[in-house]
């Protein structure tokens, strides 16, 4: 009776100090000796060998089906601490549980040629079940910090119905009573029952969560498994329902063949299930790790059937069913609403979390009136909720666009108060949701930037690209904490083999660090790297090309250093025209940007003085253009005197591509060959009329393609020497000209309540500084009355927006 009991402590013993080598290894040896003796003695005395059964069907020991390859970081806390037992128990279990050439089991004779490939296919498993990890086995979110996901399932005991509580585990069997289950298994062999298959898989599902791995390496379980497979069909649904349930506690791979048999009869069967041992169903299912599309169908089919039964514990855990499985069916959302708002007062704290959660992961979007009192519900009970039922909340807030002041408000106190317990994916959420609805408070972020430092070798690179991107867009500066910037980019580094799998995250961190003038040069190499950009356009999921563009386009004005990789020419002309094509469908024809641009234009006296178009390409946005001499006065926008913007050695591409950028109003260069035309002196012999009479003023109606202005010219001397001399001085008047970039600011552009820029529009705005613009905001409520003033009162206007903020 002993010996079993320490065969499991044999890692122990091998590896006490205060045993020598020998001695341990020789107490062993004996011990295997007669544990081995003793099963070969029992089995005998159960079963003299027959001969007839030597040609029968064999299943041989396949370990590798069964011990997937899982790291300490991927175990509970359970099997984290004892990780180091189990590998030993695998590696030097009694050799009757790993000899396959010493103990081989044979099957009855009833089961037909057909039937043993089949489960040849069973029992044998690839590459994918030998490496993938127990469902439930998640990685945890950080090592300090302990989530539970299922906490909702506490609310009530009515959930006891519709899902399997994973902290309920059965009490745990002793050794002897698992062997001697084994051993019956090989005694019944083909006789076995469906009732008896069933009793053997939940009286096994009893053992130790330390010998799971021990039992399902054992062939007399293989054994088992290959019967279940036979008597699928004469399972009751309860007995089915309870082999599944053993399932989940035997840490079944979820990519083993024999699933795939009950997830066919299970969904056969769900026109004959209840409401509960649906939703019961699908929650094992997703223990178990599998995914079920076509059972879930069935369920949500059904859901409209049952809308009588679904109180609030069903209500709750179909959302979360849902959410797991990342689809909510549209046909359904109306009912669901329904159901939500009937049901609201009802929820409890950790309830209303898992209810945001699960609408989050299924996209599923409520009118704003649900949403709405949602989040009033969530605020009601905002001390008594978990920091993962909060940050749920948020996450839901997040995808609803809705900025509820209250919940919000109360963030500014709950954050600081719990930001030291909470794990760093839960610290990015709340800030990735304030990046989203623009809402900056320094003490949300600052209580986050406080512990991010501490926890950044608990980041992945989705967490710290997220954080850097969240701090980045709402202006939180580096000074406002010396080691947040730093820290995360530093993870970025020791986290590069991740951004082969997911390349947006490295694009999306980079960026974060841009806004706020943060420009680590290895990664932005490594972003811009052939090879990066190859995988990178290769994301289907994905646009990254526009992402790559503002990187390049950043990079080529802030950082007139730089000779590491550039977006070839090709690409970025190709982004540029994509992009152009979306603003002129979209930015373009917005109301308040074609009433400032005709505001602009009447104030300045023609369309020729007010240019529409993407100054900076990269940045995605359109500026309405204007140029002025020294003395104020507005001059016709001239491509010519336009500088490139994105880096030298590219003068060329770029101008080129600024005609893709749709029809740019353009002034007329003044030239010796213009004066020569507006004097009717170009291509004609000397002219026959005597000087005096050239003194005469004389009106001039311009043709439209040469005109100056709108309006004709009064051309005098005076004003023809005044046109040769500003020929002659050309160049030195390009340098002269005064460049603004008018912008149509939204409630985009700021964070919420305030004058704080985001963070694509602050480096904007630093970049058209350095492409030599100055930048004039022409807000919705300013231009709206100029178009009912008189023209005296827009000319005010504009010496005091305009040409005033020349002086900034």
């Amino acid at each position: 009776m002993a010996a079993p009991v320490l065969c499991r402590l044999r890692p122990r013993l091998c590896h006490l100090p205060g045993l020598r080598k020998g001695f341990a290894h020789r107490v062993m040896g004996k011990l295997d000796n007669e544990v081995l003796d003793e099963q070969e003695r029992r089995s005998e005395e159960s079963h003299p060998p027959d001969a007839s059964l030597h040609g029968g069907y064999k299943l041989h020991y396949n370990p590798s089906s069964y011990h997937p390859s899982v790291g300490k970081s991927s175990l509970p806390h359970s099997q984290s601490v004892n990780g180091g037992e189990e590998q030993c128990l695998t590696t030097l279990a009694p050799s009757f549980w790993q000899q396959s050439n010493r103990y081989s089991v044979s099957s009855s004779r009833h089961l037909s040629s057909s039937k043993n490939t089949l489960l040849d296919l069973a029992f044998n498993k690839g590459p994918q079940a030998k490496t993938a990890p127990p469902p439930h086995h998640r990685t945890p979110v950080s090592a300090d910090v302990n989530v539970d996901t299922r906490a909702f399932i506490k609310c009530r005991p009515d959930y006891s119905s519709v899902t399997l509580d994973l902290t309920q585990r059965p009490p745990p069997l002793n050794w002897e009573h698992v062997v001697h289950l084994l051993q019956r298994v090989s005694v019944l062999k083909g006789s076995m029952k469906p009732s008896d298959v069933c009793r053997f898989f939940v009286d096994l599902s009893h053992v130790h969560a330390d010998s799971v791995s021990l039992v399902k390496s054992d062939q007399r379980f293989i054994l088992l498994l290959r019967y279940s497979v036979e008597n699928i069909r004469l399972f009751s649904l309860t007995e089915l329902l309870d082999v599944l349930r053993s399932f989940v506690w035997l840490e079944m791979p979820h990519g083993h063949t024999v699933l795939g048999h009950f997830e066919d009869e299970l969904s056969r069967r769900a026109g004959e299930m209840s409401f509960d041992q649906l939703l019961l169903t699908a929650d094992l299912w997703r223990l178990i790790g599998r995914k079920v599309p076509q059972f879930l169908k069935h369920l949500y089919d059904l859901v409209h059937l049952n809308l009588g039964q679904v109180g609030v514990p069903e209500l709750v855990h179909l959302l979360y069913i849902m959410g797991e499985g990342r689809h909510c069916p549209k046909v359904l959302i109306q009912s669901i609403e329904q159901l939500l708002m009937h049901h609201l007062h009802h929820l409890q704290p950790e309830e209303v979390g898992i209810l945001c959660l699960g609408l989050f992961k299924s996209q599923t979007s409520l009118s704003e009136a649900a949403v709405t009192r949602l989040f009033d519900k969530a605020h009601s009970h905002i001390e008594d909720m978990s920091d993962f039922a909060m940050v749920n909340v948020l996450k839901y807030l997040r995808f609803s666009y809705l900025l509820h002041r209250a919940w919000m408000q109360a963030m500014t106190h709950e954050v600081p108060r719990r930001a030291s317990r909470m794990s760093v994916t839960g610290l990015m959420h709340v800030a990735l949701t304030c990046s989203a609805l623009h809402y900056r408070d320094d003490r949300i972020l600052v209580a986050i930037a406080k512990e991010i430092p501490t926890l950044v070798s608990h980041c992945r690179s989705k967490d710290s690209c997220k954080l850097l991107w969240a701090f980045g867009n709402l202006g939180f500066l580096p000074a406002q904490s010396p080691s947040l910037y730093p820290s995360l980019t530093e993870a970025l580094r020791q986290r590069k083999a991740e951004f082969q799998r997911y390349p947006e995250h490295l694009l999306t961190g980079l960026l974060g660090l841009s806004f706020v003038s943060q420009f680590p040069e290895d990664l932005i190499a490594l972003a811009l790297s052939p090879d990066f950009v190859n995988l990178a356009l290769k994301s289907t999921q994905l646009e990254l090309k526009k992402d790559l563009f503002t990187l390049d386009g950043t990079v080529a004005l802030e950082l007139p250093h730089w000779t590491g990789p550039r977006l070839s020419s090709k690409l970025r002309k190709e982004v540029t025209e994509m992009l152009w094509k979306f603003i002129q469908s979209e930015i373009c024809e917005k109301p308040e940007v074609k009433g400032a641009e005709t505001a602009l234009q009447d104030l300045l006296g023609g369309d020729e003085f007010v240019c529409k178009r993407t100054i900076l390409p990269h940045m995605r946005s359109i500026d309405l253009e204007v140029h002025l001499d020294q003395t104020g006065r507005p001059i016709p926008v001239n491509t010519e005197w336009q500088t490139a913007t994105i880096s030298p050695q590219n003068n060329t591409s770029e101008s080129a591509l600024n005609h893709s950028w749709g029809r740019i109003n353009v002034g007329v260069s003044v030239t010796d060959e213009l004066i020569a035309q507006l004097t009717n002196t170009k291509n004609s012999p000397a002219p026959t009329v005597p000087p005096s009479k050239v003194k005469t003023p004389s009106v001039v109606e311009p043709d439209e393609s040469e005109a100056l202005f709108i309006t004709g010219l009064n051309l005098t001397t005076t004003i023809t020497e005044m046109l040769a001399k500003q020929s002659i001085k050309k160049s030195s008047q390009q340098d002269s000209i005064v460049k603004l970039a008018i912008q149509v600011p939204s409630r985009n552009h700021y964070c919420y309540h305030s004058q704080q820029l985001l963070g694509l529009q602050a480096m904007k705005r630093r970049q058209l500084k350095l492409a030599g613009y100055k930048v004039v905001e022409l807000c919705n409520h300013e231009w709206v009355p100029l178009l009912r003033k008189s023209r005296t009162d827009k000319m005010a206007y504009l010496h005091c927006k305009v040409y005033n903020s020349l002086d900034s």
